[in-house]
């Protein structure tokens, strides 16, 4: 069965806000576990615009001592050390989580929306990869349905592959779907033939994950900001619980 990991960030994002600590990332996360979810997934970035370090630090010592429940960390691995921020990669070696996912996103983009060009980023990452490895930690890379760079992922190391599904639904209901949704199917079938894990993950829904998840050896998504939404409807409990039927 595939897994779901919540992305909590939006509820960081609440939190921020205001003064204080209000919501809980931390009491979110308990009642996520509680209710089914297989991981929590946190997205720390230098702006710290929802997730802080401090968010990161009490989660993993949240999740961490729970064997059956995966603390995922991803980010930028190259985004340096910024006032409090201590910089991507010093974080996840000082937290530890189960798996840490490299994303290449910037601090002016709204949210991640592209794969790694291994071509150009390749050779920096796998000295990365190397030390996430001797740290014991699986590492996954956010990428494109796109053969050529998942071939070259497998070269630099990486663990798992984390299809980037932002098109997929925004296909959703348009004549580009199928097209959309069979590359991911041919990616996955690679990285899986290649010996690496599949995940997935960015704007996957109630109305959409289920074609999605029919995609063999899909091992997990990673849902944040429309599982935050169904929660404000159906409450916290409801939602995880709804995505979870669609896995199951």
């Amino acid at each position: 069965m595939t897994a779901l990991s919540i992305n909590l960030n939006k509820v960081a994002l609440i939190r921020n806000s205001r003064e204080g600590n209000y919501p809980d990332v931390v009491e979110h996360a308990k009642l996520c576990i509680e209710n089914g979810a297989d991981g929590i997934t946190v997205h720390p970035r230098p702006d710290q615009r929802h997730i802080r370090p401090d968010d990161v630090r009490r989660l993993a010592a949240l999740v961490k001592p729970i064997k059956s429940i995966e603390f995922n960390v991803e980010g930028n691995p190259f985004a340096p050390a910024i006032g409090s921020y201590p910089g991507f990669i010093e974080l996840v070696k000082e937290t530890h989580p189960d798996q840490c996912t490299l994303v290449p996103d910037g601090d002016d983009q709204l949210t991640s929306d592209h794969g790694f060009d291994l071509h150009s980023s390749g050779e920096q990452l796998r000295p990365i990869i190397q030390q996430l490895h001797a740290l014991g930690m699986r590492v996954s890379l956010f990428m494109d349905p796109d053969l050529e760079q998942i071939k070259l992922a497998k070269q630099v190391g990486a663990d798992r592959i984390e299809l980037y599904t932002g098109p997929y639904a925004a296909a959703w209901g348009s004549e580009q779907l199928e097209a959309n949704f069979q590359a991911h199917i041919a990616a996955a079938a690679l990285a899986t033939a290649l010996g690496m894990g599949v995940n997935a993950g960015h704007d996957l829904n109630l109305d959409n994950l289920a074609k999605f998840a029919s995609i063999p050896n899909l091992l997990e998504v990673s849902i944040g900001h429309a599982f935050t939404v169904d929660s404000l409807a159906m409450g916290m409990p409801n939602a995880v619980r709804a995505y979870k039927a669609l896995l199951g």
